[in-house]
């Protein structure tokens, strides 16, 4: 019982790490980034897109209750460059990105720390985008990079996560003739292990493997000229459990075989204007619920998307 408390307690104070990011519960892509053109991938040139925005909430247990300790509190800014080139595979046009985030975060475990820095960087160097009357969609395979500050044994320090990740993704858009588009961006991201996961300053050294997860950005909206007003959010499921040193953590304290699968949707309304220059700009509201073993609350938005 007194190992499945800790093992616990160890689990939930390593979700701080992604939440702390607007990346809630380890991950490294911020939930919700891609709502309006998801799918649209620009034609070829090079292009700039900064997401900034505030994130807040508190950590749920896996009965969705809020666990005895846990906020977090973040701005984040992240600047994102893509290169859509001529070259054509399978008929698609090839291209490129980067994505180099910056995160103030305060998080208090019992406890409150703040901190600064770079977070996880994203490369993609394989995105091949197709269009066809009002269907625009497109394939990549995003790598993200352990870039970010780690605090061994203090989550509260930390920004990044500490391992690599590969995410394959499909992205749609259907854009009707009305002004009306239903966008979606499917993703599953596998994770490699973190082998410097401490659950407190001093202990042992510890393997922390963070389960799969299947996870999706969605948009419902309308379109009256150069406005747009619409529904977007998420949904993220964990498909297998966290594993401490090859073994699974529990959900809930004395329960080792339970198994911790974290689970999260949003949602709320987003706004966007187009300039006569071609530049988009979106600002969005996306609340959390039927949260499990992660922080749930609330993310503010602001994005801008530029032709250079």
């Amino acid at each position: 019982m007194k190992l499945g408390r800790q093992l616990a307690a160890a689990t939930l104070a390593s979700l701080a790490i992604g939440g702390a990011q607007a990346k809630e519960g380890g991950d490294q892509y911020p939930n919700g980034a891609e709502n309006w053109l998801a799918g649209a991938v620009p034609p070829p040139g090079n292009y700039f897109i900064n997401y900034f925005g505030y994130y807040g909430g508190k950590l749920r247990d896996g009965n969705g209750d809020k666990a005895p300790a846990g906020k977090v509190d973040a701005w984040f800014d992240a600047l994102r460059f893509i290169q859509v080139t001529e070259h054509r595979i399978l008929g698609g046009n090839w291209g490129w990105h980067v994505i180099v985030p910056l995160v103030h975060q305060k998080v208090d475990l019992g406890g409150a720390k703040t901190t600064s820095g770079l977070g996880d960087i994203t490369v993609n160097p394989f995105i091949l985008s197709w269009h066809a009357d009002n269907w625009h969609w497109a394939v990549g395979l995003d790598i993200n990079l352990p870039t970010g500050r780690y605090k061994e044994g203090d989550p509260r320090r930390s920004i990044g996560a500490n391992y690599w990740s590969v995410e394959p993704l499909v992205a749609l858009s259907w854009m009707g003739d009305t002004g009306w588009e239903v966008s979606a961006k499917f993703m599953y991201n596998i994770k490699s292990k973190n082998k410097d996961f401490r659950p407190a300053p001093g202990a042992p050294r510890m393997r922390y493997a963070s389960g799969d997860e299947f996870h999706l950005d969605y948009l419902v909206g309308k379109r009256f000229g150069p406005w747009g007003v619409g529904v977007s959010g998420y949904y993220l499921k964990q498909v297998n459990s966290d594993k401490l040193d090859g073994h699974r953590i529990a959900e809930n304290p004395g329960f080792w075989s339970a198994g911790r699968k974290g689970e999260v949707f949003a949602a709320g309304p987003s706004v966007t204007y187009t300039n006569q220059a071609g530049v988009h700009f979106i600002g969005q509201w996306q609340h959390e619920t039927r949260v499990r073993n992660r922080f749930g609350g609330d993310k503010v938005w602001f994005k801008l998307i530029m032709p250079l």
